[in-house]
């Protein structure tokens, strides 16, 4: 089987970087792919052509990728040139965590894309993909320093890190949501990405192009609440000025609206939200004509918003009206697995402000797996931030640099705080293994011989560990 790259031209500073990467990520891959320009099979490897339970690898290159994997993105690769990192595909009701990765000729034009199915533990890919994602990072932010528009968002679905089963599952839904006309409910505490991921969800949707309009709820004085809304007609009270002034829903007219911290809306505006959206009109303060707008509605909370329905403080036509597809995004100490990814990422984008090279330790990320995390994603930015203005170290960040800039309570780390003393690894197991073996027994009534079996091991290998334990 021919490699996907061999015989071309390798000028291209992209091509260069995923022919370095590729050897690494096949190996840490269970199956790999590459299609051309036109998203036909160049190459498969062995262990991908086994996973599609294809009887002749050699007799499906040439073919349309999709002809052999209906369920694959990888024309939408070709077609955009954007990679698609740690993407979920549904494959035989099994779901496949891919990333895929454009590769361009000398002139920067799109020659291909080539994909890796990744294995459960993708630790090891952290450095590389955060790498290609710098990357990417700079020549999104070249293309955007072109080509200002106003009310473009500012993210994309690669901006929501992490690879955890509930990232993954957040990622999911967001797709979900972007190929589908319906109102989204995120709902997760403060800092979490909230607004990231309504951004995200809104630049691969179908109304991309046209506006999207972010209102902070909480951060508006209720009396402004409904100009703010729904505009004001010229003249509607003194001091106004004599010509219309557009409302959000006005300015997001056939994009989305995004209603960040919608649990602080006061209830009579409420009932006039819950009208613009069943009717789908507009009426600016003061003015009688209505005005028919087009909006998608991404709303967002960090309250408990059944809870506030009980207590008579939210309306429950309008939940319903909001929550058409719900997405909990889960807070970082629920998914600290992610901690390295997110620390590559953030400390990418500090390090570029601050004018340093900056990178975190393995007993950095163990100490910082240590803390609760409140303030989530945002708190971890900060603490970043503040560790590398503080660090004596050249921009090298050990458990020690976190530990100085970790809140305190009590006078020590909340960090340290709950934790156990380490020991040494053999009387750990054998803690371990003494207390499984005792569970067994309770489980099976005494019973050794079935004890045995649901430990998996002989009776004869029991009868020696109990002797062992006596």
């Amino acid at each position: 089987m021919t490699q996907p790259f061999k015989g071309t031209n390798k000028s291209g500073l992209t091509r260069e970087l995923i022919e370095a990467l590729f050897p690494m990520f096949e190996q840490a891959s269970v199956g790999a792919i590459a299609v051309d320009r036109e998203a036909r099979i160049t190459w498969i490897n062995d262990s991908y052509a086994q996973l599609l339970s294809l009887g002749d690898p050699a007799g499906v290159i040439g073919l349309p990728v999709r002809q052999v994997i209906p369920e694959t993105r990888m024309p939408e690769v070709v077609e955009t040139g954007k990679p698609l990192l740690l993407d979920i595909m549904e494959h035989h009701q099994q779901q496949l965590v891919v990333t895929r990765l454009p590769f361009y000729d000398g002139a920067g034009e799109i020659e291909g894309a080539v994909a890796f199915v990744l294995y459960g533990d993708l630790q090891p890919l952290t450095p590389l993909i955060s790498k290609y994602r710098r990357l990417h990072q700079d020549l999104a932010a070249a293309r955007k320093a072109l080509a200002k528009k106003a009310r473009s968002t500012r993210y994309s679905l690669g901006d929501f890190v992490g690879a955890t089963p509930g990232a993954l599952e957040v990622k999911r839904r967001a797709r979900l949501a972007a190929g589908r006309e319906m109102a989204v409910l995120l709902l997760g505490e403060t800092g979490t990405g909230k607004e990231v991921l309504a951004q995200a969800i809104h630049s691969v949707s179908s109304r991309a192009e046209r506006p999207f309009v972010g209102v902070n709820v909480a951060a508006i004085p209720d009396n402004l609440l409904e100009a703010e809304f729904f505009g004001v007609a010229p003249g509607a009270y003194t001091g106004a000025d004599r010509k219309l002034r557009e409302g959000k829903f006005q300015l997001a007219n056939g994009g989305t609206l995004f209603l960040d911290e919608v649990g602080d809306m006061p209830l009579p505006l409420q009932a006039k939200l819950l009208r613009v959206l069943q009717e789908g009109e507009v009426e600016p303060l003061g003015s009688n004509k209505v005005t028919s707008i087009d909006v998608r509605v991404i709303a967002a909370t960090s309250r408990n918003l059944k809870a506030m329905i009980a207590d008579g403080i939210f309306r429950s036509d309008l939940y319903y009206r909001l929550n058409v597809l719900e997405i909990p995004i889960p807070p970082l100490r629920d998914r600290l697995a992610d901690l390295g990814l997110l620390c590559e990422t953030l400390l990418w984008e500090i390090s570029e402000g601050l004018g340093v090279r900056a990178e975190i330790t393995d007993a950095g990320i163990a100490a910082l797996a240590s803390y609760d995390w409140p303030g989530n994603i945002r708190e971890l930015r900060n603490l970043l931030e503040r560790a590398l203005t503080m660090s004596e170290g050249g921009g090298v960040l050990d458990a020690d640099a976190m530990f100085k800039v970790l809140p305190r309570v009590g006078g020590r780390p909340a960090s340290k705080i709950g934790l156990r003393p380490v020991r040494p690894l053999a009387a750990t197991l054998a803690e371990a293994e003494a207390q499984a073996i005792a569970e067994a027994l309770v489980a099976s009534r005494g019973n050794r011989t079935k004890a045995a079996r649901l430990l998996g091991i002989s009776r004869s290998m029991l009868y020696e560990k109990l002797a062992k334990m006596s």
